[in-house]
């Protein structure tokens, strides 16, 4: 019976542990051009025990930001100032992978520059708001992308992979869940274009599809992990049929030869199951917990074949030390909401270590 606490092979390199930190947004990208600072180095290096560390969501382009203070990987200061946390978290042995999220449609032209508004498949505003510096702001509609301008931002997130192992990074994580650019585009409600990017199954599925194939191309397909969400209604997303749609989308990914996929798990097991079996490589489960945050009781899916490696997000970010509190049983600290996003080192970098 394998256990969380063996070693992992992903794509050759190592990993200590199968246990993974989530990645989780936390608007503290104070730095010049939303860079990260010396404390994000301090706080990924605290949580290197990790047999992986998934960053935040990380905007490959200007565009691409959807909320306050979230970092960049599309400027030589942002890449420059990723290297300092990269460097943090290698001297203490971890592994790192940067999340790259493009948000689409999720955002507000209050956070962008020289007018720009976001973009999505379709001009279909989000039923949802979001956080600007003025406060909660319903969403706009968003400008609906030319065939051109798709593949211009297939193009950033190559570039921002790049900048990625530019800046040290051991790989990137392409952000296809939570209802953001590439979920868009495979959903019902958001995606109604009647040309090759939309309609049919494959035409949802192929940006996802475009992006990762691109990465991969240029940093090494070792080196690309993708996460999805299926069904996730979260930022106003419908779909349907998601076996047929993710199951497509597996078919057309997995000839890619990527470094793992990442579920973030709904309510039906059977689909987590069934996506399971498909996947030919490494298979990580960001367990279906919903209202209590994933536990220690999940480590059981890696022993159960489930999955090969278990995410953890609000638990880890309290607990810089949770392989080893996983290992010892507790005890763990509580996460702190009202310090999620932005703010300064409370609730940051200040939960204690069992030593």
């Amino acid at each position: 019976m394998t256990t969380s606490f063996e070693p992992l092979d992903l794509a050759g390199v190592t990993l200590s542990n199968r246990i993974v930190m989530s990645p989780m947004t936390r608007s503290r990208a104070y730095g010049p051009g939303q860079a990260p600072t010396e404390a994000t180095a301090v706080y990924y290096a605290q949580r290197a025990s990790a047999g992986l560390i998934v960053s935040e969501g990380i905007q490959p382009s200007v565009v691409g930001q959807g909320y306050p203070n979230t970092p960049g990987l599309h400027s030589p200061e942002q890449v420059e100032a990723w290297r300092r946390v990269t460097d943090a978290v290698h001297e203490k042995d971890g592994v790192i992978f940067a999340q790259l999220m493009h948000t689409g449609r999720i955002g507000h032209p209050s956070l962008l520059p020289d007018g720009l508004i976001p973009v999505a498949p379709s001009p279909v505003a989000a039923k949802s708001q979001v956080f600007t510096a003025e406060g909660l702001q319903d969403c706009v509609t968003p400008k609906e992308l030319t065939p051109a301008e798709i593949e211009q931002t297939i193009a950033d997130f190559v570039a921002a992979a790049r900048n990625a192992v530019a800046a040290g990074f051991d790989g990137v994580e392409i952000h296809g869940a939570n209802g953001y650019l590439i979920q868009q585009f495979l959903s019902d409600n958001v995606n109604v274009r009647t040309d090759e990017w939309g309609g049919t199954t494959q035409g949802r599925i192929r940006f996802g599809v475009e992006v990762a194939r691109a990465v991969a191309e240029a940093i090494g397909a070792h080196r690309v992990g993708f996460r999805i969400s299926p069904g996730n209604p979260y930022n106003d997303i419908v779909e349907s049929d998601l076996p047929t749609r993710y199951g497509e989308l597996l078919t057309a990914l997995s000839p890619l030869g990527l470094a793992y996929l990442h579920l973030m798990e709904g309510p039906d097991r059977e689909l987590t199951l069934q996506l399971r079996k498909q996947w030919q490589g490494t298979f990580i489960l960001n367990p279906f917990t919903h209202p209590a945050p994933t536990g220690p009781e999940s480590l059981r899916l890696v022993e159960d074949g489930t999955t090969d490696a278990v995410s953890f997000g609000a638990l880890f970010l309290a607990n810089p030390d949770l392989p080893l509190r996983l290992q010892q049983d507790g005890p763990f600290n509580t996460p702190d909401a009202a310090t999620f996003y932005g703010g300064d080192e409370r609730g940051y970098t200040d939960y204690p270590t069992l030593s």
